[in-house]
């Protein structure tokens, strides 16, 4: 099984300091895609985001739902997947997704909880930035200086040992720098910088990042795309309802057709076309 977020719904896109007067469910959301390797492009848009559990063998959708653009979808993976399992009770091997889910919460859940294997590579923004080093049992900041250690800190269940600037909170290194030898712009802006060594086991631990099994499973993450392809030509791209209730509904009732297209074809004896929407649909017009 796998879950994403798409970008559907996006009947017009106006400057982001405008409001949707025609559709007041209607909130303010972030289309990102890069016309060229290295090159992204942001639009904004007033609509709706269908996010989506699909499984990634079959290429069918197995739950949705639909929320104000606004709605950051890292926080609706673990919602879903938690109502996957009290509703559906499937066995789920896997869970592949990309790096903006890899947060302990989603991760432990399907560890802990699904028994299966999180599928989603590190996201390199919940990592230490660089200039940073571990030596022994002090930590140099970017500037090469020993930094000071205030004690442990307790954040949703993890602790960590702060350590902080020492030209803020030492007394006799201040005499000797004049400013940051780095010229940090923490600096200058707070007081210095912060580095937190982490206690607590993560969850990322249990992980095998580099094995063959994880590697394959990743691969398959492309079956998202062709998904997405297939709900976007029953005009979920362009609804002709408002509203968020009635947008839920249109959004619901394209992913019934795609299974019903999908059901059809199997008792048909047509295994292979159960993805055929578009064969199946010749005449919708978008």
């Amino acid at each position: 099984m796998r879950f994403s977020g798409i970008f559907p719904f996006v009947r017009n896109e106006y400057p982001p300091w405008t409001i949707s007067r025609g559709d007041p469910d209607a909130r303010l959301g972030v289309k990102l895609f890069y016309p060229q390797p290295l090159q992204r492009k942001v639009t904004f848009f007033w609509g709706y985001r269908n996010h989506v559990l699909t499984d990634a063998l079959s290429e069918l959708p197995v739950h949705e739902k639909t929320l104000p653009a606004n709605q950051d979808e890292k926080k609706q993976g673990l919602p879903l997947l938690q109502e996957l399992r009290a509703f559906f009770h499937l066995p789920v091997a896997a869970v592949a997704a990309d790096a903006n889910y890899d947060t302990e919460e989603i991760l432990s859940y399907i560890l802990y909880e699904m028994k299966a294997l999180p599928v989603i590579p590190k996201n390199p923004r919940g990592e230490q930035k660089r200039g940073f080093q571990i030596r022994k049992d002090s930590i140099l900041c970017p500037g090469n200086l020993k930094m000071h250690r205030r004690g442990k800190m307790t954040v949703r269940g993890r602790t960590y040992l702060q350590y902080s600037c020492p030209l803020y909170y030492e007394k006799i290194l201040p005499t000797r720098f004049l400013t940051c030898p780095a010229f940090h712009p923490k600096y200058f802006q707070q007081k210095g910088c912060n580095y937190l060594l982490r206690l607590s086991p993560t969850v990322r631990c249990h992980i095998d990042y580099n094995s063959q099994r994880f590697k394959h499973l990743h691969k398959q993450r492309t079956a998202v795309e062709r998904v997405f392809s297939r709900l976007l030509t029953i005009t979920m791209q362009t609804p002709t309802v408002i509203g968020l209730q009635a947008t839920q509904n249109h959004c619901t009732i394209a992913h019934i057709s795609v299974l019903l297209i999908a059901l059809a074809a199997h008792r048909l004896g047509f295994g292979d076309k159960i993805r055929f929407v578009k064969t199946f649909l010749p005449n919708l017009k978008l």
